[in-house]
């Protein structure tokens, strides 16, 4: 797995996007035993800690250092800095097991074998993300520049996933059909530019440039965003399954 979020990971905790309590929910509910949950890729933790109040005990692990010590933290949460694809835990140890917005990172065939060996025979996987979010028009089309064509070719070949909604992601499990949600927010303009900063690709830029691409855009974007609405609306990806 890459580890493409070290550099950013205060800006991660503070600027990436909360999932809705109504889609954790929506999890949680396909799990009959709430005794112990495992959030792999946890980032800042923002999922382990929406887990901690609906399990007894919450395992969450991430390869980054950095974004566990900036993770949020609870009395019944243990972090763990492991890799995804082979973890310290025992055989069929979790009720529930999640990963949200990085199994386009890992090596599929290792991570599900391992998801085999630790998940409950009776235990619910859950694979979630977000993909490209929309606003108003007028900034749509300078984002989508950005996006596309400004920093296009610094995303790693694995966010072809997102782009695709998860939808081509090999899924080993016996599927539950899922609803779909998304998430509205009111974005500040700081808001908006400390969400692209945690780009992986926007960090490929810099590091290879010496220049930070959203300056490219900044003026423009400020300007369209303080004459619209500042309404951003992220398309939710969730994909639910069952051991076979």
């Amino acid at each position: 797995m890459k580890d493409n979020f070290s550099k950013q990971a205060v800006d991660y905790s503070k600027f990436r996007p909360q999932y809705p309590e109504a889609m954790i929910d929506f999890v949680v509910s396909f799990v009959n035993d709430k005794s112990i949950a495992l959030d792999i890729a946890t980032g800042n933790g923002q999922v382990a800690h929406k887990l901690s109040t609906r399990f007894k005990k919450v395992f969450a692990t991430d390869i980054s250092q950095k974004q566990l010590d900036n993770a949020i933290q609870a009395d019944n949460i243990s972090y763990s800095k492991e890799s995804a694809e082979k973890t310290s835990f025992k055989n069929q140890q979790f009720d529930l097991i999640v990963v949200a917005q990085a199994v386009h990172w890992f090596d599929f065939e290792k991570f599900y074998k391992e998801i085999y060996r630790i998940l409950k025979p009776e235990g619910i996987f859950a694979v979630m993300g977000y993909g490209l979010f929309s606003t108003n028009p007028d900034s749509d089309k300078i984002l989508r520049h950005f996006y596309y064509d400004i920093i296009g070719s610094y995303w790693d070949a694995e966010r072809k996933y997102l782009d695709e909604n998860y939808e081509t992601i090999p899924f080993p499990f016996d599927e539950i059909t899922a609803k779909r949600f998304q998430n509205q927010f009111i974005w500040t303009f700081e808001a908006l530019i400390g969400y692209l900063q945690t780009w992986s690709s926007v960090q490929h830029y810099i590091s290879k440039n010496n220049q930070n691409p959203i300056d490219l855009i900044y003026d423009e974007l400020k300007l369209s965003w303080e004459n619209n609405d500042k309404k951003v609306t992220f398309p939710l990806l969730l994909r639910i399954g069952k051991l076979k």
